[in-house]
């Protein structure tokens, strides 16, 4: 069952991340021949572009933190034995883990601002529904790093003891 939601989710992510970037594609390509060939344009692509360009950023960032392959520096954690490789994956997913929630609690005060100033983004959609996938997007991304510390501690627990006696 786990398995399945899990794959459920992965699949959602993977097909919004394949819709947003497919549909930006289309609508910046749409763009190019009605201005290049028609001497027109579609007025609110451009802002919307930009707004799907967050919203391609962020969930590639999503994407990268379930899959483990966020952007890290592991100079340190190369030189280090199995254990303390663990313990550096420890605090480096939760330090991770708590600035994402410290910027999606932050974000979620500024889209809630604009959601009360009743801002536009562009022809009559409002900004806090562009802006939403920030807090969102950072607070997934906080609870993946939080569950991306527990295959260490696994890791921890599988290690053979250093103190068991060679076979003789």
């Amino acid at each position: 069952m786990h398995t399945k939601i899990n794959r459920l989710i992965h699949l959602l992510e993977d097909g919004l991340l394949v819709f947003t970037l497919g549909a930006m594609i289309l609508l910046a390509l749409s763009q190019i021949v009605l201005r290049n060939l028609f001497d027109s344009g579609i007025e609110w692509t451009d802002p919307l572009l930009r707004v799907m360009v967050m919203w391609l950023g962020l969930l590639g960032a999503i994407a990268a933190t379930k899959q483990n392959n966020h952007i890290s520096i592991d100079v340190l954690s190369r030189l280090l034995p199995n254990k303390g490789k663990v313990i550096s994956s420890v605090i480096a997913n939760l330090f991770s883990a708590i600035i994402c929630a410290i910027v999606s609690y932050y974000s979620l005060q500024f889209v809630l601002m604009e959601y009360e100033d009743g801002m536009m983004a562009f022809s009559n959609i409002p900004a806090w529904l562009c802006e939403s996938i920030i807090p969102i997007g950072f607070a997934l991304m906080a609870l993946r790093f939080l569950i991306n510390i527990g295959p260490s501690f696994k890791l921890w627990t599988d290690e053979p003891s250093s103190q068991q006696q060679p076979p003789q």
